[in-house]
């Protein structure tokens, strides 16, 4: 096999992402540190920039030498001096990175102390960063893209927006997670929302709204040779005109058809062709199921949140491919480091689905609004894995820690308030549509009002109903075994199933929810353990990335019980005061512990994080 790596390469700069910010947070943590374990294992010395000092990157071990200084031009220039660096990452650090990069190829800097870009050309990058570029550069293929004129002043938002026609959306270029976006229906908001945005970006787009179309997403990876896969699909559960960093988002994709699915994978493969990039990038697209009319919405040449999500909901490890994709290697070349069986060539195939959740602290600010949209509030998410639907959302409702009941159980609202929350979408919409269901509301209304589609808002209507036929039970030994099985296949906690049968009696939870599980031990009724293999088990795989489920038979792995395992816990969703410093704490025990001999076992639902990367531990629930 022939090498196909540049060995002009002997030093790499990486830049960072900074100090977490909402939109840019642990997930560029992540990708950096995978980025840092590929140019290692190439022998290659690593230089990171990077002022966050709570980061597992910037910790002893990742890179050879660590700047804590900001990502900006001038500074990044500095250490390029001194440095001399042959190439420079820039798909790893968000956002911050990008924009450095992209300022340090239009000064010429790059150019002055020969540091070649590696991977996506700043061409690319610029393709998809600037609007006007990037339209004109799809319409060359004749892929469709989001009616839209860029603009500078308010006048000239005016103007664009009554050629679109009312409603649009303003966004600001080259900002970070919908910064200073919104929707307007009249000339009032557009020139109030416009001055906002005007105040973060140079420029500003006025596009034309379509609210309420599915969106949709794909992980697209190319190698130099054009070789192409797309490591995963996602689909929003919330519809256009939520960011997806506040939507709830499913893997792979559950509504679309199998017509509808290739269409658009093979029109993400054209685009990033057409494009040009090198490694890894997302597609995100809105999508009219009614009539297979799409737009692209964007296209990040970078790695993403979205990233961080594919790569743990398929154990495709996308950073560190992309890394080995930039120093000029082909997909064919690269062996999948998770199943240690596949060539990096294989697309993923899952027999399990992954739901992400946001979590909001919205709580903690007075006076702050809190419906979501186009712009970004929420501080971080987490990822709950399953075999149905129902099982995912509940197992992920209960992980954002805003109450033990899952989809259902929270407080009362009346009628008049269901209707506008509903119509109004908040952080806490998914709790309005159990109310709604208790309240008799159909799912046509529900969709009517919200636009999610049917599909899912079946799979809570089957909650809403298992939830219901146990409240008939009103002793836990009436429930049959049938339907206590379902209960757990969908995902119901041992103490929301305690809470719908003994609904007078919860002033004991802990003994109740002891009965249950005492019931549930004694029925046979007992989760086992599954593995995420990537192959749906078509291939022989040896991962030991698992989590737990009702609808299986049997454990996917062998247990020793020889007490040689050490379990770390992680410390679940960032909020606002536990955040990435949280992350290296666990990463650097999960070192200590594999370092010491033990068996190290990490228990995470982050996606965003290292201590959920695949090859930190020799087991990852």
């Amino acid at each position: 096999m022939t090498d196909h790596k540049n060995q002009k390469i002997k030093k790499a700069l990486l830049l960072g992402s900074g100090a977490l910010k909402i939109g840019e947070a642990g997930e560029f943590d992540y990708s950096g540190s995978q980025a840092l374990k590929a140019m290692k294992e190439e022998g290659i010395t690593t230089v990171l920039i990077n002022p966050n000092i709570a980061t597992v990157q910037t910790s002893e071990g990742f890179a050879d030498k660590i700047y804590f200084l900001p990502v900006t031009p001038y500074f990044v220039e500095k250490v390029i001096e001194k440095e001399r660096p042959d190439g420079i990452l820039l798909a790893f650090g968000g956002q911050t990175a990008l924009n450095c990069g992209v300022a340090l190829y239009e000064s010429g800097v790059l150019e002055r102390y020969g540091v070649e870009v590696l991977g996506t050309p700043v061409q690319a990058i610029m393709d998809t960063e600037d609007r006007e570029l990037f339209v004109h550069k799809l319409d060359e293929i004749g892929v469709k893209t989001i009616k839209s004129e860029a603009v500078n002043t308010i006048d000239d938002a005016r103007a664009a927006a009554a050629r679109l026609g009312y409603p649009v959306i303003v966004r600001a270029a080259y900002a970070l997670g919908g910064l200073g976006s919104g929707f307007c229906d009249n000339e009032e908001q557009l020139v109030s929302l416009t001055e906002k945005a005007l105040s973060f970006s140079p420029q500003v787009l006025v596009e034309k709204s379509l609210k309420g179309w599915k969106e949709v997403e794909y992980e697209v990876v190319r190698d130099r040779f054009d070789n192409c896969i797309t490591v995963c699909n996602m689909e929003n559960f919330d519809p256009l005109g939520i960011h997806t960093g506040e939507s709830i988002v499913v893997a792979p994709s559950q509504t679309l058809t199998n017509e509808d699915y290739h269409y658009l994978r093979q029109l993400a493969i054209k685009i990033i062709r057409h494009i040009g990039i090198v490694g890894e990038c997302n597609v995100q697209y809105a999508f009219d199921p009614a009539s297979m009319d799409y737009r692209v919405i964007e296209v990040n040449a970078r790695l993403s949140r979205s990233s961080a999500l594919a790569s743990k909901a398929t154990g495709y490890p996308l950073a560190f491919v992309a890394a080995k994709l930039g120093l000029g290697y082909g997909l064919f070349d690269l062996k999948n480091s998770v199943t240690k069986e596949t060539s990096a060539f294989f697309e993923p195939a899952l027999d399990y689905i992954v739901c992400k959740i946001p979590r909001w602290d919205l709580g903690k600010f007075h006076g702050v609004r809190r419906e979501i949209g186009s712009s970004m509030k929420s501080v971080g998410e987490v990822m709950a894995i399953g075999r149905t639907f129902e099982e995912a959302i509940q197992k992920g409702l209960r992980m954002i820690g805003q109450g033990m009941h899952g989809f259902t159980g929270n407080r009362e609202l009346s009628i008049a308030d269901i209707d506008h929350a509903l119509a109004e979408p908040t952080d806490k919409r998914i709790f309005v549509i159990a109310q709604a269901m208790m309240k008799g509301y159909s799912v046509e209304r529900i969709h009517e009002l919200t636009k999610i589609d049917r599909w899912f808002l079946h799979r809570l209507a089957n909650i809403v109903s298992t939830s219901d036929e146990l409240s008939l039970c009103d002793k836990l030994e009436n429930i049959s075994e049938p339907l206590l099985r379902q209960a757990k296949q969908q995902g119901f906690s041992d103490f929301q199933i305690a809470r719908c049968v003994l609904k007078d009696s919860m002033a004991d939870p802990e003994n109740n929810i002891l009965q249950v599980r005492e019931l549930r031990k004694r029925l046979g009724i007992t989760p086992v353990v599954k593995q995420i293999d990537t192959l749906a088990a078509e291939y022989p795989a040896s991962t030991n990335y698992l989590y737990l489920t009702y609808n299986g038979t049997e454990n996917d792995v062998n247990y020793l019980h020889d007490h040689r395992s050490i379990v770390v816990l992680g410390s679940g969703a960032y909020r606002i005061g536990s955040s990435v410093e949280f992350d290296w704490c666990s990463v650097n025990a999960l070192l200590t512990v594999k370092k010491e001999g033990w068996r190290s076992v990490m228990i995470n639902y982050n996606p965003e994080t290292v201590s959920t990367d695949y090859d930190l531990c020799d087991r990852l629930y």
